[in-house]
């Protein structure tokens, strides 16, 4: 990618899979800005943790919904470490509720933050992003089983996976790479929210390894597509879910 150090944008990490992507792309040896919406002190925790172990970071508040935010994001990173090579979209919001119950106020929110903001940071990437390098988007696997009170979710996480393949295609002759990562159920405190046990059982039981994933599992595969070994995956979905789909 470069002589230099790599340079990787993480957005949504300063908790769940995003804090977990953060720290291993530093251990991989990219220097990370750490995004977050509102939640500094845990941003600031990630920071530390990074560079405690000899790696490089920021935190940078952008809420990536808000288009000067997300250019703000690019300034401070380009600014602190000379460029960016990966982006990792991670930023989402999840609501569960049938669709009849829905209220516009959520759904806006699911959309804002999970199609806008991921569009946003794309578009920065697209203009930014140094030859060779990756943009990394997040989807879910739940999209293709339907699940009842999933829909808006579902619908804007298939939004993302339709803006990767778009964007894989008028990056044409750039050598960066766009995919989408798309786990199943991950312990995180973004899906356990709200579920009762007998709920996170079934959600579990879903894969034939019959566990949640870790945000390291997750983390493992964004590694795969940052690195080297990765360089030959483009404009794919890459559903991490143990089996589930």
């Amino acid at each position: 990618m470069n002589d230099t150090q790599k340079v990787a944008i993480v957005t949504g990490a300063s908790r769940g899979i995003g804090r977990a992507v953060a720290a291993r792309l530093a251990r991989e040896g990219f220097a990370v800005a750490v995004n977050y919406a509102s939640n500094q002190a845990e941003a600031a925790k990630v920071v530390e943790e990074i560079e405690n172990t000899g790696g490089k970071a920021i935190a940078v508040q952008a809420d990536v919904s808000k288009t000067a935010d997300v250019a703000r994001l690019f300034d401070e990173t380009e600014k602190a470490f000379g460029g960016v090579d990966v982006l990792v979209n991670n930023a989402g919001i999840m609501a569960i509720k049938p669709i009849v119950e829905f209220d516009d106020e959520t759904f806006d929110r699911i959309f804002a933050i999970n199609v806008r903001g991921t569009f946003n940071t794309m578009k920065q990437g697209a203009k930014r992003i140094r030859r060779g390098g990756r943009i990394i988007n997040f989807s879910t696997s739940v999209t293709p089983l339907t699940l009842p009170g999933y829909a808006p979710y579902s619908a804007s996480k298939a939004a993302v996976e339709v803006l990767t393949t778009h964007l894989t295609k008028e990056l044409r002759g750039r050598n960066v790479a766009v995919n989408t990562v798309a786990p199943g159920p991950v312990a995180t405190e973004l899906f356990l929210d709200g579920k009762t046990p007998e709920q996170v059982d079934r959600l579990a039981k879903l894969n034939p390894f019959e566990r949640l994933g870790q945000p390291d599992d997750i983390a493992n595969v964004v590694a795969f597509l940052a690195g080297p070994d990765g360089v030959w995956v483009n404009g794919q979905t890459l559903r991490a879910n143990g089996g589930m789909v």
